[in-house]
């Protein structure tokens, strides 16, 4: 079984999936808990950082994720740093202090934060300053380590304000990617492994959020919200260019609305996974097919949005979300957090997923 059954294997029915989540997973916090918005952006609109996401659990802790930050920076594509430990960044003039620091942070489960010589794919070496801080699954157990890096300049060494904002960058994607992780539960739970693939999609789909957030506040418009709509099509488009494939078509409605930061964050999260099952399951053994998003506001408030597609459609026997599978309840948990209503119906031809968000995640 794959990370993605949903589509395959589940019944179609309205449900709320709360009391499942509630056995496998902390109480939901909020996703603005450890900061307030404004100093996240702070960070994200005036620096440009690397993110990178390691395993503990494999040996010699392997680079699960990247971003492109990471590749510009360095000069290292991602195809070649996955599966490798961050050491490749050392060189002849790393002090070993510094390496030491890490290691018994690492070995400690903590935070921390070191200026270190590091060294690009050409051999040019620069000062990064790294802060790498544990991400905990809901038995306080260390599932990933995230690492945050800005290459300095000599002016930038003394600058007390950019390691706040580096900080401050550090825990708003440190909540972000536990409240997702502790929702989906350990991959030993199943015995499902969380491929880097699907780590990179969810991982891109966080980077959008942060991305729309910093261009809020460059036009002015953060205290109206992030702007939904343009953020699902990049979003969507992302899923589409990745899963599509040369006879399945992809088209799109969708009303303008603006959220706060937490709504975004869980409605493109649970997008993002609904519509790579659409592209990924739904036109099995078929040439030729069409995946549709629409999403409109509801006239009592809140928004609909809905994912159809004209393919093999859901078993007769099936439940949607599948609760056995990683994304299933990824699925779970994002529509609980946000106090929705997912409802899964079999078409004339495929499946139609249609989820209510109720009044007030607009609220900014």
């Amino acid at each position: 079984m794959n990370d993605h059954d949903d589509m395959k294997s589940g019944a179609p029915q309205a449900r709320r999936t709360g009391s499942f989540l509630r056995e496998v997973a902390q109480p939901k916090r909020k996703l603005s808990a450890v900061m307030g918005e404004e100093d996240a952006l702070a960070g994200f609109s005036r620096v440009k950082v690397a993110m990178v996401l390691t395993d503990p659990r494999v040996e010699d802790n392997p680079i699960v994720y990247v971003n492109a930050a990471f590749e510009r920076v360095t000069g290292y594509s991602r195809s070649a740093v996955i599966g490798r430990n961050c050491r490749f960044l050392q060189g002849d003039k790393t002090k070993k202090a510094d390496v030491d620091t890490l290691r018994q942070a690492v070995s400690d489960g903590r935070d921390v934060s070191v200026d270190i010589q590091n060294y690009r794919a050409d051999g040019r070496p620069f000062v990064n300053r790294l802060v790498i801080a544990p991400i905990m699954d809901g038995n306080g157990d260390v599932m990933y380590y995230l690492g945050i890096q800005k290459p300095l300049t000599a002016n930038e060494i003394e600058d007390k304000e950019l390691n706040e904002q580096l900080t401050a960058i550090q825990s708003r994607v440190q909540e972000d990617l536990s409240f997702v992780l502790r929702g989906i539960g350990e991959a030993g739970e199943t015995g499902e492994p969380i491929e880097f693939e699907a780590m990179t999609r969810r991982m891109e789909c966080m980077q959008l959020v942060y991305e729309s957030m910093a261009l809020s506040d460059s036009l002015g418009r953060l205290s109206h919200g992030i702007d939904l709509g343009g953020l699902i099509s990049r979003v969507a488009a992302s899923i589409a260019s990745e899963e599509g494939r040369p006879g399945i078509r992809y088209q799109q409605a969708i009303e303008g609305a603006e959220v706060n930061l937490e709504a975004a964050v869980r409605i493109s999260l649970l997008l993002s996974e609904v519509l790579f099952n659409a592209f990924h399951h739904a036109f099995d053994r078929m040439d030729e097919g069409m995946v549709e998003l629409r999403i409109s506001r509801l006239a009592a408030g809140g928004l609909r949005l809905v994912v159809t597609d004209d393919g093999v459609g859901l078993p007769s026997n099936a439940a949607f979300p599948d609760l056995t599978t990683i994304g299933g309840r990824l699925i779970s948990t994002l529509t609980d957090g946000l106090d929705a209503t997912i409802t899964p119906v079999r078409g004339a031809a495929g499946t139609v997923v249609m989820l209510d968000v109720p009044a007030g995640i607009a609220d900014v």
